[in-house]
């Protein structure tokens, strides 16, 4: 197996993934933990030396017999990893996606903490039910160990909301938006 590549972690990278799918024994595929530890170091040792190209005919050799000898282990080895991936993957959807109704009522909709819902009839979902977000200690010494007063805070929490796109207009004009459409519904 022969890599080209200019950065020498993705060659490490495609060298580790290529001997992980082939020599894909568990611990509890030996009878001692000993064993085991020695088949992980002589993995280890095979892919620094195709990494380093040190003997790489000599080693592609050994991946093939291997290969060869054990391809009914491999097979099951990764078909094992697919099962526990996929048992993995279903255990980590969450509820499903709410959809937003086209009437604009919330009638029906059963909402859950973290999950998005529709509080306006004609604006975009808003989050509800999220935790309350951990507050930054104030007036005490900034990274460089400086104390800041009030007025440094203050212009930085004002720089800080004009960064994340917030203004006072906006603030109105959602306020408002919310106030009449409230109304509406």
């Amino acid at each position: 197996m022969v890599v080209s590549s200019i950065n020498p972690h993705n060659k490490e990278i495609v060298v580790r993934r290529r001997i992980a799918s082939i020599f894909n024994k568990r611990e509890d595929d030996f009878s001692s933990l000993e064993e085991y530890n020695d088949y992980l170091e002589e993995v280890e040792d095979m892919i620094f030396n195709l990494v380093a190209g040190d003997d790489v005919a000599a080693f592609e050799e050994k991946i093939a017999e291997y290969q060869k000898e054990n391809a009914d282990l491999i097979l099951i080895n990764q078909a094992r990893k697919a099962e526990e991936l996929a048992l993995a993957m279903a255990a980590s959807k969450g509820p499903p996606a709410q959809t937003d109704n086209t009437a604009g009522s919330s009638q029906g909709i059963s909402v859950g903490a973290g999950q998005y819902a529709p509080t306006t009839v004609w604006g975009q979902p808003r989050p509800i039910g999220i935790a309350p977000q951990p507050m930054p200690l104030r007036g005490g010494p900034d990274m460089h160990g400086y104390l800041e007063d009030e007025e440094t805070m203050r212009i930085r929490t004002e720089r800080a909301s004009r960064a994340a796109g917030w203004s006072i207009e906006f603030s109105k004009k959602r306020a408002f938006e919310e106030a009449f459409e409230s109304l509406c519904v």
